[in-house]
């Protein structure tokens, strides 16, 4: 069965204009049918920008300086053409969606802004903001990662359900997830580009958070791509090395197959999870890492095997 489209949950949330009856219903009388009740769910409101509030639960936490400018500069122009969503809290208005907005309005010294106000729980929160920021791709690696986390720790939902959710595969949430497992110093430097995903995936493979902190290092300083990454950290795990003065931090590079690299990378991204692909003259072995019983269970899933 196919996953639902990414963002369905935003149309349900965020509400749309009631269907139109049939145009060969009968007629009625108007007098026999009591009128409808009003549908606010699309009625725009403006509401003092002083009373809206950035929401904890929203993922991303990075904006980029030039992006809200140009931002600005697009509202001065033209007006804000998309509506805040927001729900009341507090006797404030917190944001659902939209917050980049916000704060090119702050930017502009704007008294007021357009909100629709939605009701909406914790949970529809954050999953509304998951998805509206991956719809535009704004959320760097960690940011997604803890969004996930978020819906998992929180509100106890599973790698499957979230991946049902944001319309992302199972093993690319577990993928995400894997990353907030790096030492907080290896995650600045994902997060701020010194390292790229691929580079931390292969980082993972090594035991022990100090030992992860010093490839990362290793790959920085030397500016090894994932290639010589990978290479590094297989000379590493053979020789079971800790210091990096020991001579294989010196000499670790080394060449890998290619063709054994890609299917290593398809095999990750298919099981989600680490995988060390041993070969040498049409013999080897395939093994493959699992950090939780919920990772086995997609492992299991993916292999056609039934638990019970």
């Amino acid at each position: 069965m196919s996953k639902p489209a990414l963002g369905r949950g935003l149309g349900a949330l965020l509400g749309g204009n009631p269907p139109l009856p049939p145009t060969n219903a009968a007629p009625t009388v108007a007098a026999a049918v009591p009128p409808p009740a009003p549908d606010n769910r699309e009625r725009v409101l403006r509401v003092p920008l002083n009373q809206v509030r950035p929401s904890a639960l929203q993922p991303r936490k990075e904006f980029s300086d030039e992006a809200l400018r140009e931002l600005a500069d697009s509202i001065r122009e033209q007006g804000i053409v998309q509506p805040l969503i927001v729900r009341e809290r507090g006797g404030f208005f917190e944001l659902i969606a939209g917050e980049r907005r916000w704060r090119a309005s702050q930017l502009l010294g704007l008294p007021e802004v357009p909100v629709i106000v939605r009701v909406a729980d914790d949970r529809a929160v954050l999953e509304l903001a998951l998805i509206e920021n991956l719809q535009r791709e704004n959320l760097n690696a960690l940011e997604e990662a803890l969004g996930y986390a978020q819906l998992a720790e929180q509100f106890k939902l599973t790698q499957e359900e979230i991946a049902v959710k944001v319309g992302k595969s199972r093993a690319a949430v577990a993928n995400a997830t894997r990353l907030l497992k790096l030492p907080a110093s290896v995650q600045i430097f994902l997060r701020t580009g010194r390292i790229s995903v691929g580079h931390a995936k292969v980082i993972l493979g090594l035991a022990d958070e100090k030992t992860q902190q010093l490839a990362a290092e290793r790959v920085v300083k030397d500016g090894l791509n994932v290639r010589q990454t990978e290479g590094l950290i297989a000379k590493l795990q053979s020789r079971g090395t800790k210091s990096p003065g020991d001579a294989a931090w010196k000499n670790a590079v080394v060449p890998i197959d290619s063709n054994i690299g890609r299917l290593e990378e398809k095999l990750r991204e298919k099981f989600g999870t680490k995988v060390r692909l041993k070969y040498a003259k049409g013999k080897g072995a395939v093994e493959i890492a699992f950090f939780s019983d919920d990772e086995l269970q997609g492992i299991l899933e993916n292999l056609g095997v039934n638990a019970d």
